[in-house]
């Protein structure tokens, strides 16, 4: 007999939570082309990537959940049939991953000085994550039902899986390392640097252990489609993963601004330097509002003239006649004529 709740009710419950994470994937969306309107061109057209592939997954979601709970309305035995909607999401998750993944890759391999040794292994179990899923889809949409994919082929899918944690874990690890090792050569980015670490481990945590229940479900509980409602999530989390990443770069350079510092910040968050930079020798000579997008500079000039004495008697210049632009104060030039 078909446990409702432990299929449909599952399949329901991952469609809307599914829905909820799309639509924060979609304001921070937004959020980063508002803040980051200059950012590179190729950081855009992932976060467009992003966003369109999230969408188009969300759609399939609810296009799988219409085919279960309206189109096949009250037939329990359409249960074990594997719409060709719900085999798409397995891809477009893959792929979702994977671009997620190489992003965190490209910021190792900085972080590392081009150590390929570290990034190699990434990109490897990436690449071989993103086959996984492609055959799972390929044949869940060939065998058309879930007892004969999980007959046949059930590893694959579960090495998918395994490979994606993985990748989560390593991630996690070389990030803090790297980091880690970039501390102890600046103190003064120490602050910066914990942030960073801690915000790492908190991401990869939270996509490693969607990925790792999801998977102990598949396994233990292959009767039932749990696994499939937390597989939907799993995308969504990737997505939000990258995006809060690229977006938490001002507010990390605003607190690094409180304290004083330099608001340039390390590799982890790439293309964290400001445009602008001022450099000054002379004390509070520029103060940076962390507060908005406001930039208020205050310049304490002192200009040296050498004036001709035979020039200055002959002409008798008034302060009408001097540029402001000699000076920043007109009453300070005007007493150095005199």
């Amino acid at each position: 007999m078909v446990s409702v709740p432990a299929t449909y009710g599952a399949l329901l419950i991952g469609g809307f939570l599914a829905s909820a994470l799309s639509g924060i994937v979609t304001v921070q969306s937004f959020v980063y082309f508002k803040l980051y309107p200059t950012d590179l061109p190729w950081r855009k057209a992932i976060v467009a990537v992003i966003w369109a592939l999230d969408s188009v997954h969300t759609a399939l979601v609810c296009a799988s959940i219409w085919i279960y709970l309206i189109q096949n309305f009250g037939d329990t035995s359409k249960i074990n049939d594997i719409p060709n909607t719900v085999a798409m999401t397995i891809a477009l998750t893959a792929i979702l991953t994977f671009i997620v993944h190489c992003f965190f890759a490209h910021r190792i391999h900085k972080l590392s000085h081009c150590d390929w040794r570290i990034t190699a292994p990434l990109l490897i179990f990436a690449f071989l994550r993103l086959c996984s899923a492609s055959v799972t889809t390929a044949e869940m949409i060939h065998l058309k039902t879930f007892t004969e994919f999980k007959r046949e082929i059930r590893w694959v899918f579960t090495l998918g899986l395994a490979l994606s944690s993985l990748v989560d874990v390593l991630i996690a690890v070389f990030l803090c390392h790297s980091l880690r090792a970039n501390r102890k050569a600046s103190s003064s980015m120490d602050y910066v640097i914990n942030s960073v670490i801690l915000y790492t481990l908190e991401n990869n945590s939270l996509t490693s252990a969607a990925t790792v229940v999801s998977m102990i479900c598949w396994l233990v509980m292959p009767t039932n489609l749990i696994f499939m409602g937390l597989h939907f999530v799993i995308s969504k989390l990737y997505a939000n993963s990258l995006l809060a990443t690229l977006n938490a770069r001002k507010q990390l350079r605003q607190e690094r601004a409180q304290r004083g510092l330099s608001a340039e910040l390390p590799l982890a968050f790439p293309g964290l330097a400001p445009s602008n930079r001022f450099h000054s020798n002379h004390h509070n000579s520029s103060r940076v509002d962390p507060i908005g997008t406001k930039l208020e500079i205050n310049v304490e000039k002192t200009v040296e003239y050498e004036v001709d004495v035979d020039i200055v008697t002959s002409h008798s210049p008034s302060p009408s006649t001097i540029s402001p632009k000699a000076s920043c104060h007109p009453s300070e030039a005007i007493s150095q004529m005199a």
